[in-house]
């Protein structure tokens, strides 16, 4: 009895996994021993791949292990790696197409990870399937393992059902299609229930338990026909096609069980007429089983069991009980009850695994950090680049005050000593060469930024060309996501580049005007101080004011001043160093949530760890503003006291410019300086983001060859035009006779020929003169009135074929169009005489219209092919 369905694995093609997860791991984690580990547990992650798939699966729990350890592996590492980005292609065939002649069986190849997901799901499904058929179900042990997995591989299909559209995002192959996996999980949950009806009887339990546990599997077993039955794609497979009568006969036979069982309860309760006939519904329904479906199970032990009880049952009613056999339809219900449920997929499914990968945060975790990194660079930024522009506003004031070269220069000849000190500063920084030397290098950098930006959008352009060009010659056949959306996030983030690039170009272009401005002063500032006292000119010697009160009031101003620049220094150095890890915080938000409130987090983090900072940067900015506005008082003091003339006026202004020039070059200095390392950066991004590109078109290319070999074969197994069926009178073998050759057709038909039959014969000549025929027939009869076709055939005798209405193919002659009057077939139907063959050169048959000229026969040429279809 027991005939129990399982699955077929799906076979996946070989995918390098070592390649792309070890280019992101070294993408994105230093050299050391992190890094290293990764890329071990990438080299056991492609292992454990080839161990689950790359090899024939024995029906043994240890062979389902190694799937279930897969699987759970690919659903932890989802969340760690950026797998949309990486274009892993993943390429499974049908499980239950077998494949054509011309071409191999259906497949999709998708670069999807929750594809491969669920082609896995659907092994372990099919492998539990497998491990459960091959149970003994003689021994208790057998049956609850039986039992076991058939309520595993039902909960694997129902989890495929549920998830398999959101996981594709496209329409998948039939083996994994909503219709085909529910059909399998109700399919395996019919089984657990049978093993739980098996078990119940080998314990000799109650027969009222018995019966409700058969009369629900019965019930489960025509759910799962019905859907094989009335769901349209499943019966084109030969798999179901197989299934259907196993799940038909499983109906009856389980339901013949239950009414068995009943019986037996209406025994115990005396009602021998209900037993009876409950017996003899059982009886029906394995004769059902037994003469449909003989050749998928075995009824024997179960028919004679029932026969066995029945015999008896009627025989003691016959002699004893004289009770009244009810119909069928007057029996009460029997009752149902389910022992079964699908297991839930919940990770992890196999109690032996182990996370390859489990001290890398996920994706979410890694992008939240990366974020709170980049508003941590903001908060930073801001705070020292607040504190910068403080000191050069304080610089320039300065300078156009000349300060402090101003109190320096008292005697109105010699150098100051703050301008001899920023002289030799700049000779020390390397002078006018060096910063000529910076901007010189600045094109270059940015035209190799190009060159990598432009090449890496050139192969995405010349790939989404390539595609909408095979888009254009198949059209609806060249089913993949189109290369213009898929590539619109890399096109946003290239763009954003060439962004970047413009604005570099404008803020190189500042600092080239900023230095042409202060080019000639730097110059001089470098030169020795001998030269540079000559190139200043002198003024007559100031009234005497050392020891004046406004001049020690500046000269503390400044000292001041200065004081709050060296606190800003050292401020800025305290907040370079901050440094906190939000990945833990991350993590722990994650496992309680599900999702990540990155922006509160670090705002939050970054209150507590900049907030002191913050309110000592502000009072700093202050306190130079006030400093800054009583300089500006005590210097208009000090200019009054001064005894002005034109020498003087023009001495001072030179002395500005040279110290403008000082603190111009620091800047100039300090901007060519990050632009050069901001362009060596953005290579190294640029780098990545080319490989990026790089690896998509090759994983797209790779994608569209098979596709092209997928349509290649389609294409092949196609007809070259629709099929016709064949006249009964042409696969019919007709006794031979003498007569015309009948026209040719053409016929076409899907499956390669495989056989040629001889052309059928004619029916007899006809006997009469034409002279008869002609006076027997009159041209109008029995023509309907305005119509153009001939009578209608008799019901009993086969058809005409009627010829495709194509145009005729070079070497095969046309198909020619019967005279109207002419049917060999309906002679006797319109009582019209048997007419005599004419032969060639006769005038045409009776009946045709006046004006048609006679028929002429395409004779075949010699050597020809036979016309017919060949079978």
């Amino acid at each position: 009895m027991a005939t129990f369905i399982s699955v077929p694995l799906k076979k996946s093609s070989e995918v390098d996994l070592v390649k792309p997860l070890s280019k992101f791991v070294t993408a994105t984690y230093p050299p050391g021993e992190e890094q290293a580990e990764y890329l071990r547990a990438v080299e056991e992650l492609n292992k454990l791949r080839k161990s689950a798939l790359g090899r024939p699966l024995d029906k043994h729990e240890s062979s389902l292990e190694i799937l279930l350890r897969y699987y759970d592996q690919l659903c932890a590492i989802e969340p760690k790696f950026p797998f949309p980005e990486l274009c892993l292609t993943f390429t499974w065939k049908d499980a239950f197409d077998k494949g054509s002649l011309f071409g191999g069986s259906v497949k999709l190849a998708l670069a999807s990870l929750g594809y491969e997901k669920t082609c896995v799901l659907f092994n372990v499904g099919a492998l539990a399937s497998q491990i459960a058929s091959e149970q003994n179900l003689d021994n208790d042990e057998g049956l609850k393992t039986a039992a076991k997995f058939y309520q595993l591989a039902s909960g694997a299909f129902a989890h495929i059902k549920d998830t398999v559209l959101s996981a594709l995002n496209r329409e998948p192959t039939m083996d994994i299609s909503p219709e085909t996996v529910g059909t399998l999980s109700q399919i395996m949950l019919s089984q657990a229930q049978e093993v739980f009806v098996l078990k119940a009887t080998s314990d000799k339990m109650k027969d009222a338990i018995v019966a409700k546990l058969a009369n629900q599997a019965a019930d489960y077993y025509g759910d799962a026909f019905k859907q094989c039955q009335y769901k349209e794609n499943l019966p084109k497979y030969f798999y179901f096609q197989d299934v259907l009568p196993v799940l038909a006969a499983k109906h009856c036979m389980m339901q013949a069980t239950a009414e068995m069982h009943q019986s037996a309860l209406a025994n115990q309760k005396k009602k021998f007429g209900e037993e009876i006939a409950r017996l003899q519904h059982a009886t029906e329904l394995v004769k059902t089983a037994s003469s449909r479906y003989d050749e998928y199970v075995n009824v024997k032990d179960l028919s004679d069991k029932i026969n066995r009880a029945l015999t008896a049952a009627k025989k003691d009613n016959d002699f004893i009980y004289h009770d009244r056999v009810p119909e069928v339809k007057d029996l009460e219900h029997i009752g149902k009850a389910s022992l079964v449920k699908a297991t839930a997929v919940q990770t992890p499914l196999s109690q032996k695994f182990t996370d390859l990968f489990e001290k890398m945060v996920p994706m979410a975790v890694q992008q939240s950090v990366s974020a709170a990194n980049s508003r941590k660079a903001e908060t930073v930024n801001r705070l020292i680049g607040s504190m910068r522009e403080a000191t050069n506003l304080c610089n320039g004031v300065l300078a156009s005050l000349n300060l402090p070269a101003a109190l320096e220069d008292l005697s109105g000849d010699a150098v100051p000593q703050s301008i001899l000190e920023k002289s030799r500063a700049l000779i020390q920084l390397g002078g006018l060469q060096s910063i000529e030397q910076l901007i010189k290098d600045l094109p270059e950098l940015l035209q190799r930024n190009r060159e990598i930006l432009d090449e890496s959008l050139k192969m995405l352009d010349d790939e989404e060309a390539t595609d909408n060009e095979l888009r254009g010659k198949f059209n609806q056949r060249w089913n993949r996501t189109p290369s213009g959306d898929l590539y619109k996030p890399l096109r946003a983030e290239g763009n954003n580049f060439r962004n970047i690039l413009d604005k570099a170009v404008q803020a190189d272009q500042v600092v080239r005007e900023r230095y042409t401005a202060h080019c000639e002063m730097i110059a001089l500032l470098c030169k020795p101080e001998n030269e540079l006292s000559a190139a200043i000119p002198s003024a007559n010697p100031a009234k005497t004011l050392q020891g004046s009160e406004v001049v020690n009031v500046l000269r503390s101003q400044l000292a001041q001043l200065d004081e709050v620049k060296r606190e800003r220094e050292v401020l800025e150095g305290e907040v370079k160093s901050v440094t906190f890890d939000l990945t833990a915080k991350f993590l722990t938000a994650l496992a309680q949530d599900g999702a990540i409130n990155e922006e509160v987090m670090t705002s939050s983090e970054l209150d507590a760890r900049y907030g002191s900072h913050n309110q000592r940067v502000q009072q700093n900015l202050r306190r130079q503003e006030e400093l800054l506005s009583q300089i500006q008082v005590s210097h208009q003091e000090f200019s009054a006291l001064k005894q002005s003339n034109s020498e003087a006026n023009t001495r001072e202004e030179v002395l500005k410019k040279l110290a403008s020039a000082h603190d111009s070059y620091i800047e100039i200095s300090s901007n060519i300086k990050e632009g050069t390392k901001f362009y060596n950066d953005l290579t190294e991004i640029l780098l990545k983001f080319q490989n990026k590109c790089s690896d998509i078109v090759f994983a797209r290319k790779t994608e569209r060859d098979e596709l092209l070999k997928e349509l290649q074969q389609s294409i092949a197994r196609e007809p070259s035009a629709p099929s016709f069926s064949v006249p009964s009178y042409q696969s019919n073998t007709p006794a031979p006779a003498g007569g015309p050759t009948p026209a040719p057709r053409t016929m076409f038909s899907q499956q390669q020929p495989q056989a040629k039959p001889q052309p059928p014969a004619r029916p007899p000549p006809p006997s009469i003169t034409p002279q008869a025929a002609s006076a027997a027939v009159p041209v109008s009869a029995p023509m309907a009135p305005g119509s153009s076709n001939p009578p209608p055939v008799a019901p009993t005798g086969p058809s005409q074929a009627q010829g495709p209405p194509y145009p005729s193919y070079q070497g095969y002659p046309g198909y020619y169009q019967m005279p109207m009057a002419y049917n060999p077939y309906a002679y006797g139907q319109y009582n019209m005489p048997y007419m005599p063959y004419q032969a060639q050169g006769q005038a045409g048959y009776p009946g045709a219209p006046a004006t048609q000229q006679p028929y002429p026969y395409p004779q075949q040429p010699p050597q020809q092919q036979p016309y017919y279809p060949q079978q």
